[in-house]
């Protein structure tokens, strides 16, 4: 059995990129994953990839729809991963209110909506819980450049993920943050578009590694 049998995993954005590769660690570290996402061609082929893992396609930003799935499909998860996200690229001036609120809706409400379901599923059955949220370099800890609401964002994930922590910690329910970080450069995306799958792998591992930590 791996280090996380007995695990069930519930993850937001797994289609691709960081959210996609967590789902197939957790995988082959012994969990059961459940990878959601809105893009379902991305799901079909993580699904042929790797069978085992169950694949359902979910819009985060329709509460709704994020209580009705965990509630009716998959009360059994014991670890929430929020990794659906979204980048806006532009400075305070080139930002319109429908960027920032699509911005906030996609990278803080949702957590709001699938971490209150869990917490609430939790506590009902009087059982702990793993909550791990994608938050991101340019939180707290950076500026970066044409990222003002993405960090404005992330940074209310480093909030709500705190004030988890200490309103549930006594129910046995962790909350952490993740916060990876790059320099979003021409040559950064140059070099991205040249990668083969081993250096994608390469990029991404750092991040499993930290996500190691905290489930």
């Amino acid at each position: 059995a791996g280090r996380l049998s007995g695990k069930v995993v519930f993850i937001t954005g797994a289609a691709q990129g960081i959210g996609r590769a967590s789902a197939l660690k957790c995988h082959s570290d012994g969990a059961r994953v459940i990878a959601t996402d809105m893009n379902g061609e991305k799901l079909a082929e993580l699904k042929r990839e790797q069978p085992a893992i169950v694949t359902d396609t979910l819009d985060v930003t329709r509460r709704e729809d994020v209580e009705r799935l965990l509630r009716e499909k998959y009360s059994d998860t014991n670890v929430l991963f929020n990794c659906a996200g979204y980048v806006f690229h532009g400075t305070l001036l080139d930002t319109e209110e429908k960027d920032w609120d699509r911005s906030f809706d996609i990278n803080v409400k949702s957590m709001f909506y699938t971490s209150k379901t869990c917490i609430s599923m939790w506590k009902e059955k009087g059982c702990g819980g793993n909550i791990v949220n994608m938050a991101s370099v340019v939180s707290s800890i950076k500026g970066a450049e044409c990222r003002s609401v993405y960090g404005a964002s992330k940074a209310a994930v480093i909030g709500l993920t705190k004030s988890i922590a200490a309103d549930y910690v006594q129910d046995g329910i962790r909350c952490n943050a993740i916060c990876p970080g790059t320099v979003d450069t021409p040559s950064l995306n140059d070099r991205i578009r040249a990668m083969g799958d081993y250096e994608t792998a390469s990029l991404v591992s750092r991040v499993m590694t930290h996500l190691q930590f905290v489930l």
